[in-house]
């Protein structure tokens, strides 16, 4: 099928603004990251049983060099994607947020130096772009991302506990509150009510979906460092309840199950390649999407992730690579209901020993950590971090939740005819939630029916 001429000029404009900076000098460009789409009317004039789901772009404001940042950190999320992939029970299904792991850990980098400092940086995916530029990131998307939609609910909150015994360095503080909105506060680590209090604050951010992040509390420990993200939105065409029908869901070990599966007809944007076929629907105005990404026969949702995880596809999550450029279709559209919940406390290693399994290894080592800036008088290490993650999808839309917690410890030292497709996820899928005029990904997961 043959793409239309400004489609495909869009689309590269797009990836040469996305992945190359270079291309361009005005440092408030912008991108959009979805195709552009002719007259996106609620219905399709061919097919009046589908109802039109292609978002209409717009976009936030991000510099050139947010724009790499941008970039820069989806790569370490579809990274950590498949590294969670291969820690993880084999099959299970997940979701974590890798946005949310990068905030509480760019925190850490405002107080670190030397290479423990590089080797944070260059990892979250930011290069040599300096701790005051990846500070000013982290504050555009605090403050930007929550408003380029009022039909999607994003909340995103960060908190420092302090064991009352320290003190943090003012210019740390000061940099918490202006860039990260961190909530800083004194407690005593040796009481039982500091517990609860620092849980209550992950039950109350997440809206209840993430009542605890801790089991329990480390009198030794320094601080706490944590980031929230709550994410609800409903679809921008709905599923009617009355076509969700218990249906067959096979495996990965090709075992059967049955699941509530979600029908619908709709206009979307719609991919196919020899790994992967993809959907790319919308929620609210379209300005917040989920793309599910469906294995090919003979493929596996290992081999959609190490697709996505190789630097030329990660563009796949929304609609083009250097080789594919999704069009839209009518879509017959089978999603399951569902409901999943990830620990990284049950990922093998943990998140420490994934995230060292990464390239950062000298923020979690007690004898060479340089974070010297966040107390008075104490250099510090991340003796811990977890991640609890979950996500509920529905008729309705969605709704997501993400808490990562790190302990530090004091070092020792639209066209006119359409082609149709079925698009029936009815076996193991990848998926990604993301803001399509920024790029930024929010959520990624995988569901394997269990």
């Amino acid at each position: 099928m043959k793409t239309k001429n400004h489609l495909l000029i869009l689309m590269l404009a797009v990836l040469c603004s996305a992945l190359i900076p270079s291309c361009t000098t005005d440092d408030k460009d912008y991108f959009d990251g979805q195709p552009e789409v002719d007259n996106p009317g609620t219905t399709n004039p061919v097919d009046d049983t589908a109802v039109y789901m292609l978002p209409e772009p717009q976009s936030i404001r991000l510099s050139v060099k947010q724009k790499s940042f941008a970039s820069g950190n989806n790569q370490f999320a579809l990274n950590f994607l498949k590294a969670a992939a291969e820690a993880a029970q084999s099959g299970e299904s997940f979701i974590y947020s890798p946005l949310s792991i990068a905030y509480v850990l760019s925190m850490v980098n405002d107080a670190a130096e030397g290479q423990t400092r590089q080797e944070l940086e260059q990892t979250l995916g930011f290069g040599t772009g300096g701790v005051d530029a990846i500070n000013e990131y982290c504050q555009t998307l605090i403050e930007k991302l929550p408003q380029v939609d009022p039909n999607v609910q994003l909340d995103m909150a960060n908190a420092i506990f302090v064991n009352k015994r320290y003190t943090l360095k003012s210019q740390f503080r000061q940099d918490m509150q202006q860039y990260y909105h961190a909530q800083a506060e004194s407690l005593d680590f040796s009481s039982p009510q500091t517990l609860n209090y620092i849980n209550a604050w992950c039950n109350r951010q997440t809206q209840g979906m993430i009542s605890n992040i801790l089991d329990k509390l480390n009198p030794h420990a320094v601080s706490y460092l944590l980031n929230a993200i709550y994410f609800k939105a409903g679809w921008s065409s709905k599923f009617d309840p009355k076509n969700t029908k218990a249906e067959t869901f096979t495996g990965k070990d090709g075992q059967t199950r049955t699941v509530p599966m979600m029908h619908q007809n709709v206009v979307a944007n719609y991919l196919k390649n020899d790994t992967y076929s993809a959907i790319y629907f919308s929620y609210g105005s379209g300005l917040w999407n989920m793309t599910i990404m469906l294995p090919e026969e003979g493929k596996t949702t290992d081999d959609i992730i190490e697709r996505l995880a190789d630097a030329g596809h990660l563009e796949g999550l929304y609609g083009y690579t250097a080789e594919d450029v999704s069009e839209p279709y009518i879509v017959d559209l089978k999603v399951p209901r569902f409901t999943t919940m990830s620990d990284t406390d049950k990922l093998e290693g943990e998140l420490v020993e994934v995230l060292k399994g990464m390239g950062i290894r000298q923020a979690f080592d007690s004898d060479f950590a340089q974070i010297p800036n966040m107390c008075e008088d104490a250099s510090l290490f991340i003796s811990r971090m977890r991640q609890k993650a979950a996500i509920e999808v529905n008729e309705e839309g969605a709704k997501a939740s993400a808490v990562t917690i790190a302990e530090t410890e004091v070092t020792m030292a639209g066209p006119t005819e359409l082609s149709k497709v079925d698009f029936h996820a009815n076996r193991p899928f990848v998926y990604a939630v993301y803001e399509a005029s920024s790029g930024v990904l929010l959520f990624v997961g995988r569901f394997s029916g269990e």
